[in-house]
C-alpha cells in the first residue's frame, strides 16, 4: 500500500485519538468538580475532597502524557508528509514508543510534569486554594 496514503489513515486515526483523550480529560475535570461540590453539599471532610481532587489531578496528568505521546508521533507523521512521505514508515507509534520510553521514577515525573502544565492544572489548584483558604481561616 502507498506510505502516503498508510501516513494519511495513521494521523486521521491518531488525530481522533487525540481529541478523544482531551475530552476524556475534560471529563475528569468535571468528575473533580462535581466530586468537590457534592461532598461539600453533603458534609464529606474536607480533607476526603481534597484527597479526591488531587487524584482526578494526577489522573489527568496521565492521561495528557498519553495524549503527548499521540501528539509527538503526529507531528513527525506531518513532517513526513511535509518533506518526504517515501522516507517514512507508518503505523510506529508503539514502536517510536517503546524507543524512547521512561521507566521508574522518570515515568512518574513525566506523569507529575504533565499535571503541572497550566492548562492541566486549572480547576484543580483553584479547588484545593479554596479548600485550603478554608482550612487557614476555620
Amino acid at each position: 500500500m502507498d506510505v502516503e496514503l498508510l501516513l494519511a489513515r495513521e494521523w486521521q486515526t491518531l488525530q481522533n485519538c487525540h481529541e478523544d483523550y482531551e475530552r476524556s480529560a475534560l471529563l475528569i475535570k468535571l468528575v473533580s468538580l462535581a466530586l468537590w461540590l457534592g461532598g461539600l453539599a453533603f458534609g464529606v471532610a474536607e480533607v476526603w475532597i481534597a484527597l479526591l481532587v488531587a487524584l482526578c489531578w494526577l489522573q489527568e496528568g496521565i492521561y495528557k502524557t498519553f495524549q503527548a505521546r499521540i501528539g509527538v508521533r503526529l507531528l513527525r507523521i506531518e513532517r513526513f508528509i511535509k518533506d518526504d512521505p517515501r522516507q517514512a514508515h507508518a503505523m510506529q507509534l508503539h514502536s517510536e514508543w517503546l524507543s524512547t520510553r521512561k521507566t521508574g521514577s522518570a515515568l512518574i515525573v513525566e506523569y507529575v510534569a504533565s499535571a503541572f502544565k497550566p492548562t492541566v492544572m486549572f480547576p484543580y489548584v483553584v479547588i484545593l486554594g479554596v479548600w485550603g483558604l478554608s482550612t487557614l481561616l476555620a
